[in-house]
């Protein structure tokens, strides 16, 4: 309900005379503003007091198993960005410091990926800018590659899995790309070379792949898909470059698995974006497009102007924003380094191991994936018909013990495969995976007993991604 809808309640008919003591002020017998802005102003603590009361009815973060998204920082980096939140990012000249140290995070992150030499990149709102710009380049690339060969330029196309984020089709919609999209089929929800070969031709602007899906936490091959790309330019003169959606994985894989391969180890890999604000461990919201070298950054795509006070380039489809985040981040490089971060990941990932044996104890559920290379999640469904499914069993634990554990349903062709996913993120400790596990145990004995949620209990809880 849109607030011009919301029912307008009435005014107490009489005026309280301000609270003698404790809890009160007149939000306690008035709504809320809702649909206009009031006349009047209301005193600092009732503003605060009235909103922090309504946020009391959003979910515990702690217990949100849904969102990648970091919901806790060290209070020295909360300071941090308390101090710098009036600080405008875009400001280069009167906060060349702060640009700074946005180039000190892109030069860390890319040689973390192994870049080869000089670099670019840039720092984002989150992934799905990243996304944007990364794509926009591919797609500026490959039209100066036809360009130079006198070929048309008007039937661009991009390939990727049905396992990607929404937003590599919002892009394909936007920027007016054919989306060549590889479906899904029960039991292979990522993609390899094979899936990719057909649908590549000279009008592909790139091929998209995935480190750490949203709905399972794997990775695609990439190197499969490299070798693929590799044997397509020597044998048909076809440059087609890789860009690596490492939204979760760029901050796990280097930690976790340092000796697999998927960056710019590989000859195909031109850029790569990451979110800060997911396994870097940064609030909401900060993410990075790293380029392997200078030259796949398309030239056009680069902005100058001077009226901030210098002349400066921009390469963002945002201009204003806070500096909090990139120094949240850079804090977070030289706080953790990478023994910090491996620490971390190493921790999450051995209390995922032990949820993932909690669950196969019940006996109740089938793993996902398993054994292989994953973020630090368990993904898992029912085994057979129990009576109930993941939607009934995402609701009871919900309403039961208050965790956020979402269902739902695969893309194209798997749609027919219902999951859940526990995201297990580093304020999850070992007492809470056994307690999560414990619930669980109880949420299925409860839907057993009463034949699963009836309709108007169900709550379909939408995976929360956040790029």
């Amino acid at each position: 309900m849109s607030a011009k809808d919301k029912p307008k309640h009435p005014k107490a008919d009489h005026e309280l005379p301000p609270a003698p003591y404790g809890y009160g002020s007149r939000w306690l017998v008035e709504s809320a503003p809702a649909g206009e802005m009031p006349d009047h102003g209301l005193p600092a603590v009732d503003a605060m007091r009235m909103i922090g009361e309504e946020l009391f009815l959003d979910g515990d973060p702690m217990r949100n198993l849904a969102t990648f998204v970091t919901t806790w920082m060290e209070p020295e980096a909360q300071r941090l960005i308390a101090e710098n939140l009036h600080r405008n990012f875009i400001d280069h000249a009167e906060y060349p410091q702060t640009a700074e140290i946005e180039q000190r995070c892109i030069r860390m992150l890319a040689n973390l990926y192994n870049a080869p030499g000089e670099t670019t990149g840039a720092r984002t709102q989150g992934s799905s800018e990243a996304i944007m710009l990364g794509a926009l380049s591919l797609k500026w690339k490959w039209r100066e590659r036809r360009e130079a060969d006198k070929q048309p330029t008007d039937k661009p196309n991009l390939v990727f899995g049905g396992d990607v984020h929404v937003v590599w089709e919002k892009f394909c919609r936007y920027f007016d790309v054919e989306p060549r999209i590889v479906p899904l089929k029960e039991g292979k929800y990522t993609i390899g070379p094979d899936d990719v070969a057909p649908h590549v031709d000279e009008n592909t602007i790139g091929v998209a792949v995935v480190l750490g899906t949203t709905f399972t936490g794997h990775s695609d091959d990439i190197p499969g898909i490299n070798k693929l790309l590799v044997e397509i330019k020597k044998e048909k003169g076809l440059d087609v470059p890789l860009h690596v959606d490492a939204a979760s994985g760029g901050f796990v894989w280097p930690f976790l698995y340092p000796d697999s391969e998927w960056d710019f180890r590989l000859e195909q890999v031109r850029s790569i974006n990451v979110s800060g604000h997911k396994f870097g461990l940064v609030y909401p919201g900060i993410g990075w497009l790293i380029f392997r070298e200078r030259s796949d950054l398309a030239k056009d795509l680069v902005f100058t102007e001077n009226y901030l006070g210098k002349e400066d380039e921009t390469f963002t489809l945002n201009f204003s924003t806070g500096s909090s985040m990139v120094l949240a981040q850079y804090y977070n490089l030289v706080r953790l380094g990478r023994k910090g971060y491996t620490y971390v990941m190493t921790v999450m990932q051995h209390n995922a191991n032990t949820l993932a044996e909690r669950l196969t104890e019940m006996g109740n559920f089938e793993l996902i994936g398993q054994g292989e290379e994953q973020l630090p999640l368990v993904a898992f469904k029912l085994l057979g018909d129990q009576g109930y499914d993941e939607f009934d069993l995402a609701w009871q634990l919900q309403a039961e013990r208050g965790w956020m554990v979402p269902a739902y349903t695969m893309p194209p062709n798997a749609e027919k495969v219902k999951l859940m996913r526990a995201l297990v993120k580093e304020t999850l400790s070992r007492e809470m995976v056994d307690s999560l596990a414990a619930d669980i145990a109880t949420a299925c004995e409860t839907l057993k007993k009463k034949g699963g949620a009836v309709e108007t209990e169900r709550r379909r809880v939408k995976t929360g991604t956040g790029y």
